[in-house]
């Protein structure tokens, strides 16, 4: 089956900061939705791209993110089709309270 990665900038969750609790309780639970379905891989949210380290192709490391938009978090899910992980993205955009961007994941058949 194809995966996907669901995925929303850093930022874009706006809701006041007493409903983070709330936010987070209704995300956990599409996520337990996502694991007894048997489509759930991995997910999880990011640092702060303040904290993020740049490694170069030379080898050479600077601190800070260099883009303007960030990742804040993902779900990677394993699902039949497109429509599949747009619906599980649906799910997770009303539990985050933010827009979801859903991109299938590319096999590799090195990896």
């Amino acid at each position: 089956m194809p995966r996907f990665i669901i995925s929303f900038d850093d930022g874009d969750m706006t809701f006041p900061m007493e409903e983070l609790q709330a936010v987070a309780d209704a995300s956990h639970a599409t996520v337990r939705e996502a694991q007894a379905a048997g489509v759930w891989i991995f997910g999880g949210g990011l640092g702060s791209p303040d904290e993020a380290t740049l490694v170069r192709a030379d080898g050479t490391a600077t601190d800070g993110a260099r883009n303007k938009a960030y990742l804040g978090g993902f779900s990677i899910v394993d699902v039949p089709s497109r429509q599949a992980a747009l619906a599980w993205a649906e799910k997770f955009a009303v539990s985050c309270r933010c827009a979801q961007e859903v991109r299938e994941i590319l096999p590799d058949r090195e990896a």
